[in-house]
Formats: C-alpha cells, structure tokens, sequence
C-alpha cells in the first residue's frame, strides 16, 4: 500500500479509469454478440445491431478504451459476416 498522498490519490483515480473501462468494454462485446446473433438469424434488425456495434466499437477507439487497430478489425470482421450473410 502506497503511504505518498501523491500515489494514493493515483492509485483511487486508476481504480476509477479501470471500473470505467471493464465497462464500456463489456458493453461493446455485448453489442457485438448481439449485432452477431442478428447476422445468424438473417433477423429484420440485423442491419441496425451491425450499425451501432460499429458506432460503439469507433467511440471506444477514439476514447483510448481499446486500440484503434483492435476497434478496425473488430469492425472489419462484423462486416465481413455481414456481408456474407446477405449473399
């Protein structure tokens, strides 16, 4: 345990960055999962799931909670999926 007031307070806004992050990621898997699950299906709404997990997967990157490069092939492969569905 850190006893520097300094460290302390970096320590509690880490934890703080870290519970944000765990979230937003869970969040895009979800969307993903789900975006997915819509392709399998051939569902009405599959269009819609693909188009916001896209849009998550884009904020995600631009706010530093993944990669850039990791968001783009994420988006690459639903994309690719998708596309192979409608065909």
């Amino acid at each position: 345990m850190a006893n520097i007031k300094s460290q302390m307070k970096r320590n509690r806004s880490n934890e703080r960055r870290r519970q944000r992050n765990l979230a937003a990621r869970s969040e895009l898997k979800t969307r993903v999962k789900t975006a997915r699950e819509a392709i399998d299906f051939t569902d009405d709404e599959a269009p819609e799931a693909v188009r916001v997990a896209q849009k998550r997967l884009g904020m995600a990157a631009a706010k530093g909670r993944i990669h850039k490069n990791q968001a783009a092939r994420r988006t690459s492969r639903l994309m690719k999926q998708a596309n192979r569905a409608v065909e």
